[in-house]
């Protein structure tokens, strides 16, 4: 499972990277507005919780502190285990919108001798079109935080994502960090992270297009790195080492071959002296099918091969985490990766890797917190793409270990449950708070679907909606004056749309679906009266196709070709037969009066070239349209998109929707994600855009906020936010 991903630009490094030293600043509370501005509103801002469903891409306990741990994802950012409450707490939530490339966390880094400060590596992509990464650094376990610019890309969320740990302090010296690169090489900062420089006598040659250092563990006062881009020949190198911080060499001995050509993880015994090494033929968490594990003797260079299970045949795999007990000697933990035939694992050792036991074999599972994770049986139970593992140095049975949707965790080496509350990663695609009935919210997900949340403070007990169950939704909507009526369409196994009759607790597929839906669903709309569904079809790699048309609840359909290819249906609130469509790359407004049977050109002449802009009905009013397109501000129509005229004192909006109005207003309360001046935030508009005031602060923003945005119909103030990486957030004034 896998949280849907953005993208922008980039560059390469030079001999050193730029110390741009930037303090974050204290929350703030401006307003930014047209005409006279309201003052700002004191907001409290939260998650509707789901429970995690993203890529848990490490997890590390402090090594001198009880209960002290980190964790990091591959879109959602950092957090810290707070052990009394036991939740996680978001860290990087202050991140903007011009910052959106750093909510992917390459890397994470504790200093065992100041259990204070805190270290990240931050950089969702390494592409060309992405933004450099950053380092930041806190002496106060990331409630404050210091940052860096480098002038090299990170790729928090590329492959290779759960390798690491790729930041180290190192052990000779607190004063001293090392960050291993992809594309880069080796830096190694002096000043504990305010400057970096690319660090002399590191000898592997960095590559444009490989894994570069995939680790970096500490050996007493030793560091060794592993190295993503070997071949895999009898004379690769994938293990160096410096014993003095400034030579390095090439570990002799090492395995080589297919099964351990890329190393993932490492982790050091000190009682026994032993590095622990998990490889793989790749660096996953996708694409593996081979992998070893083997220990190192530090004091003789004596290899062994302690492999659990060497795959084979159609039980094809790599291996990720591993870790061992602070506390016993030899006891050592390891995961599979990327198993899909037999399901992934954790082994455990007691004897230095001689034998080993399969901790999915005797696993008891409670999903009951987040029951989105109950599959049933014909799904792996122990979940897939297990590269994070960690044990509690206090506790030996205390393991957790991250997948694909979650983080699991034990306290006896049997019994497991979800260790995810406060960590929430889910990729937000679309949002309806319906006018009436028991959810106040219903999303639509990238991965997991389409969720009915019939409470904000607790995951949906009906998990996600199934018959059929959708990978990632691509559309979701409601009948504006049959709310009990909602539809949805998206990647679907079984099927790849479905409706409800009952606001969403149930659904039931399609009779029939276009031939053209298996490979390119898109976004859905239905008539207000739930008569026509409107079906768009948008192949990920943007190929649009015909539009298709249904009266009778999916049972047929037809094509419908004077609707713009690609473009998203729009259904009129108050009047059944008019739907409206905008076209991006013509920049004209379509409409239709006969219940989508035929479209017609209105006004033209509009912004084009952006797909992702948006257009959104007024609810309980017809004809009343409202057109984000992004930097080109914020367009309005209150004759059904004959004409439109430019919203004054807003000169970005990327999406906008609709909450109940404010006392004594005669207009629905207008949320929006734009700028009304320098900063793109979340604002709020009680009198139809005249003014506006902004509602989110410095400490809440979330990165990428542009997808989708909708006010509750039943609670004013009350705002529901989708986010690419943290989940649904949701505010409402205090």
């Amino acid at each position: 499972m896998h949280a849907s991903r953005l993208s922008r630009r980039a560059v390469l490094a030079g001999t050193a990277a730029a110390a741009a030293l930037t303090t974050v600043p204290p929350l703030q509370g401006r307003a930014h507005a047209a005409g006279v501005t309201a003052a700002t509103p004191s907001y409290r801002w939260r998650n509707a919780v789901i429970g995690g469903t993203g890529f848990i891409t490490g997890v590390l306990f402090h090594p001198a502190v009880r209960g002290l741990a980190y964790a990091r994802t591959d879109i959602g950012g950092a957090y810290r285990w707070d052990e009394r409450a036991a939740r996680w707490t978001p860290l990087t939530d202050h991140l903007g919108w011009d910052d959106w490339n750093l909510l992917g966390v390459e890397s994470l880094a504790v200093d065992p001798a100041h259990p204070d400060r805190l270290y990240l590596a931050l950089g969702t992509y390494a592409q060309a079109w992405a933004g450099n990464g950053a380092v930041l650094r806190s002496e106060d376990r990331g409630a404050t935080w210091t940052r860096t610019d480098l002038t090299v890309k990170l790729g928090g969320n590329e492959d290779g994502r759960g390798a690491g740990e790729r930041l180290l302090v190192d052990p000779r010296d607190s004063g001293t960090l090392w960050l291993g690169t992809r594309h880069d090489g080796l830096l190694k900062s002096s000043d504990r992270g305010a400057t970096w420089a690319v660090a002399s006598g590191f000898p592997a040659t960095a590559s444009a297009s490989g894994q570069g250092v995939t680790f970096l563990a500490a050996v007493g006062r030793a560091v060794y790195a592993g190295w993503g881009d070997g071949d895999g020949t009898a004379t690769a190198v994938n293990l160096y080492r410096t014993t003095d911080g400034t030579t390095w060499e090439p570990v002799p001995g090492q395995p080589t071959g297919t099964s351990a050509k890329v190393p993932i993880r490492a982790a050091h015994d000190r009682h026994t002296r032993e590095l622990y090494v998990t490889y793989a033929d790749a660096p996953g968490p996708n694409g593996q099918s081979a992998g070893s594990v083997h220990k190192l003797a530090t004091a003789t260079d004596r290899w062994t091969d302690v492999t659990p299970v060497q795959p084979g045949g159609s039980d094809t795999f790599g291996y990720g985490g591993v870790d061992v007990d602070a506390r016993r000697a030899g006891t050592v933990v390891v995961s599979t990766n990327n198993r899909w035939a037999d399901g992934d694992t954790v082994f455990r050792s007691t004897d230095g890797g001689r034998t080993w036991a399969s901790l999915k074999d005797v696993a008891v599972f409670d999903v009951s917190e987040t029951p989105f994770l109950d599959w049933g049986e014909d799904r792996p139970k122990f979940g897939w793409w297990i590269q994070a593992l960690a044990l509690d140095p206090y506790d030996s049975k205390h393991l957790v270990y991250g997948t694909g949707a979650t983080l699991y965790g034990t306290r006896d080496l049997r019994r497991w449950a979800p260790r995810i509350r406060g960590l929430e990663e889910t990729a937000v695609r679309r949002l309806i708070s319906p006018p009436a009935g028991e959810a106040h919210l219903i999303s639509g997900l990238g991965d997991i679907g389409v969720m009915y949340h019939e409470r904000l403070t607790a995951s949906p007990s009906r998990g996600m909606a199934t018959n059929p169950v959708f990978g990632s939704a691509t559309g979701l909507a409601q009948a504006a004056a049959k709310p009990a009526y909602v539809v949805r369409a998206g990647w679907g196994d079984h099927g790849n749309g479905a409706y409800s009759h009952d606001g969403g607790r149930t659904w039931a597929p399609f009779t029939a679906q276009p031939d053209i839906a298996k490979n390119a669903p898109g976004p859905i709309a239905t008539s207000a009266d739930g008569g026509t569904l409107l079906w768009s079809f948008v192949h990920w790699d943007g190929t649009k196709y015909a539009a298709h048309r249904s009266t009778d609840n999916g049972a047929t359909w037809s094509e419908v070709s004077s609707f713009p290819k690609g473009a998203t249906p729009v259904a009129d609130p108050a009047d059944p037969t008019l739907f409206y469509a905008y076209d991006t790359d013509t920049g004209t407004l379509h409409a239709s009066t006969d219940s989508g049977r035929s479209f017609t050109a209105r006004a033209g002449g509009l912004p084009s070239g952006d797909d992702q802009f948006q257009l959104a009905a007024a609810p309980g009013r017809s004809g009343d349209l409202w057109l984000s397109v992004k930097w080109n501000g914020l367009y309005r129509s209150t004759d059904g998109g004959v004409t439109f005229a430019k919203v004054a004192g807003c000169w970005a909006s990327y999406t906008l929707g609709f909450g109940k109005a404010a006392d004594g207003a005669d207009y629905p309360a207008v949320y929006q994600v734009g700028s009304t001046e320098t900063i793109t935030a979340v604002y709020r508009s009680d009198d139809a855009a005249g003014t506006w005031v902004r509602i989110n602060d410095d400490a809440h923003q979330w990165g990428w906020i542009g997808e989708v945005i909708t006010g509750d119909p039943r609670v004013y103030g009350r705002v529901y936010l989708g986010t690419n990486g943290r989940g649904i957030q949701y505010g409402e004034p205090v």
